[in-house]
């Protein structure tokens, strides 16, 4: 059997091949960890809401969103966008259209979302340019949760893997700062939200981040440049990675959660199968010529990165079409929950492109009934 052809493999290619199709027909399970970082104030960081004020409120949005789907009246409406929309559209339109069960989890938010999440008891990151964005012993907590529900997890998704999916504004930048204190030559490799990446300044926060930090060891480094959401996910990839199969999905940041849970478990003697565990993202990460996900994926190494060839460039929709220009590109599980897709019900690139363009379609018509 070879593989689907709307799934490619770009790195680690026998071992990528492999763990598709020891997965496919498998109905996964939707784990999504939203946390916070004021790293995604900083004017420019992200594109993930037109404002700084916007980006506030993404991760309850999305959240709000990938649960309940298109609803007259959400307590959070998805954020503006200066070009394209949320890649929650993607990541519902494969929830709803499979029905992928779903499990939220709170590991650092400003306000809790408005649709049932597990609350983890963590709190929002400061910027990471401070080099102080979370006191140890959170991380510590955030990733013994993570240990907790990742088993819970892969008892849930027997015989089957879990998705591990994220929402984190300015995520690629705490990324970049975790990947680089462990050693691993990131910049000008990482992704952003922005047609172009904006490089430069992420590295000008991680090397302020970076400077005052001593012990480079997984812990101090977390503690000091990371976010909330990469403990918790840490913990549940190596957690669920001993009993079967990991999605970890997204690109940059879940590159540098897979570097952390491997420097966590050398450091900690922790036992897990990391053989289990690929990256899946959107091709759109993936062959962003502004940055280079292949060559972070290679100098991380060991671990597989697989994307969905989902394209939108004879979407009907202008705000996919986007895409297709640089904008947007992957969140909230996008390119995992468009893996899934192809892998359990062998849904086509038109197939999905379909279901997400009725998701677009529901939306635009919610929003011309309130703005009459």
């Amino acid at each position: 059997m070879s593989t689907p052809p709307a799934i490619r493999v770009y790195t680690q290619r026998s071992q990528g091949k492999a763990w598709l199709e020891s997965h496919q027909g498998k109905r996964p399970v939707v784990a999504c960890v939203l946390g916070f970082t004021e790293t995604g104030l900083i004017p420019g960081i992200s594109a993930a809401g037109a404002t700084p004020n916007d980006r506030r409120y993404t991760a309850i949005a999305d959240a709000e969103f990938l649960v309940n789907g298109v609803q007259p009246h959400p307590s959070y409406p998805l954020p503006p966008l200066h070009q394209g929309a949320s890649p929650v559209l993607i990541s519902r339109a494969v929830i709803e259209g499979q029905q992928l069960p779903v499990y939220l989890f709170n590991a650092g938010l400003p306000q809790p979302p408005a649709v049932p999440a597990i609350d983890l008891q963590g709190v929002p990151a400061r910027c990471l340019s401070t080099g102080q964005a979370m006191e140890q012993a959170t991380v510590k907590h955030l990733f013994t949760q993570g240990l907790l529900w990742g088993e819970k997890l892969a008892i849930a998704a027997a015989d089957s893997y879990v998705i591990l999916a994220e929402c984190v504004v300015g995520g690629t930048t705490t990324a970049l700062a975790v990947l680089t204190g462990l050693g691993i030559p990131a910049a000008g490799k990482v992704n952003s939200s922005h047609p172009t990446c904006n490089h430069e300044q992420k590295w000008e926060l991680v090397k302020t981040g970076l400077a005052g930090l001593d012990a480079r060891d997984p812990w101090s480094l977390l503690a000091a440049v990371g976010d909330p959401m990469q403990a918790v996910v840490a913990g549940m990839a190596i957690a669920a990675s001993r009993t079967g199969g990991v999605l970890l999905a997204g690109g940059t940041q879940m590159l540098a959660v897979y570097a952390l849970a491997r420097a966590i478990a050398q450091q900690s003697a922790i036992f897990w199968q990391p053989q289990n565990i690929v990256v899946g993202t959107t091709r759109w990460v993936a062959d962003d010529s502004t940055g280079d996900t292949v060559g972070l994926a290679k100098a991380v190494a060991e671990v597989p990165l697989i994307a969905t060839q989902l394209n939108f460039a004879n979407s009907r929709f202008m705000q996919l079409r986007a895409y297709e220009q640089g904008y947007v590109k992957e969140g909230v599980g996008a390119g995992g929950c468009a893996i899934a897709a192809h892998l359990y019900q062998a849904w086509t690139n038109l197939d999905l492109l379909q279901a997400v363009e009725l998701i677009a379609a529901k939306q635009q018509q919610e929003e011309q009934k309130t703005s009459i």
